[in-house]
């Protein structure tokens, strides 16, 4: 494995473990979830372009613009506004854990859309998560540990909602992501996904804190996430890279605990492992289903 791509891929997943916890800050001071996720898309948009002015890549194709326009909406409208609605409503640690349940949502729509087949791994990694999905939102109030653990079931809702809508990250990746740069896209998508938010906040006034925060979660946690990230892909395989960024949930569940003092439960960390774990299985389903492979003449 090349060094210098796991440190990139690592750098990118400590970057997007920050969201919750930064997102934090402003919503404490007052700040609505929705205009978190606003001033992130737009902030974003403005490094984006001024990478895509740099590099020479504004153009798109005629055909290609209803498909950039559903993924600003999906991608930056939904899929922001729901991960701050999931901040605000279970924490910065619980919705880290729910934005991870993408893979199991990847590997539903891709069997669905895209014809992928769906093996024994993928099957146990999606009861897996759903498991998970139950420890972390349902185990406190069954066993009555629910002390430590504070959350609204729409907040739940939000947090599958952002894992959801970030898996489609990779459904448009077999399209659009493969026919140009990534500062090209987000030029076009990310105002189309502010402007979708603007109509479900008003503005607040923002102290320093409030503005740092979500320049931020611009700067940091978007351009400089997305940009490492991609950087690390041209030298590791993008399972690996995949591997190492579960480490993002941890990041913002360590963070989450340092600053603002949330912590799970038993069952919520209990839950936590099965869908990190099961996020392992479906990124190195080639992989695990090769060691089989290699035992089974063994055990005949």
């Amino acid at each position: 494995m090349n060094i210098k791509g796991c440190i990139l891929i690592l750098m990118a997943a400590i970057m997007w473990g920050l969201i919750g916890p930064i997102s934090k800050f402003p919503i404490e001071q007052g700040i609505p979830p929705l205009e978190n996720a606003f001033w992130r898309a737009l902030f974003a948009w403005i490094l984006f372009a001024v990478h895509a002015y740099r590099m020479r890549t504004f153009r798109i194709e005629r055909k290609d613009i209803p498909s950039v326009a559903l993924f600003g909406i999906l991608g930056v409208t939904i899929f922001y506004g729901s991960y701050q609605l999931a901040v605000h409503g279970v924490g910065a640690a619980l919705a880290s854990v729910l934005l991870y349940t993408a893979p199991a949502w990847v590997a539903v729509m891709s069997w669905i859309f895209l014809g992928e087949k769906m093996g024994p791994i993928k099957i146990g990694a999606i009861c897996m998560t759903l498991t998970g999905v139950a420890c972390v939102s349902l185990g406190p109030q069954f066993f009555g540990t629910g002390g430590a653990v504070n959350f609204t079931w729409f907040g739940i809702m939000c947090g599958l909602t952002s894992g959801f809508t970030y898996a489609l990250y990779y459904i448009f990746g077999k399209t659009i992501f493969t026919r140009y740069s990534t500062p090209t896209i987000f030029l076009y998508a990310l105002p189309i996904g502010a402007l979708g938010l603007l109509p479900f906040f008003e503005f607040h006034h923002k102290t320093p804190i409030s503005w740092g925060s979500l320049i931020a979660l611009a700067t940091i946690c978007t351009y400089g996430a997305y940009t490492v990230y991609y950087a690390g892909l041209k030298y590791l395989e993008a399972t690996s890279a995949s591997v190492i960024a579960t480490v993002e949930p941890i990041v913002a569940a360590l963070l989450a605990w340092l600053w603002w003092n949330e912590s799970f439960d038993w069952t919520g960390y209990l839950g936590s492992a099965l869908i990190i774990s099961a996020v392992l299985m479906i990124v190195m389903e080639n992989k695990i289903r090769s060691c089989f492979k290699k035992l089974k003449p063994a055990t005949v």
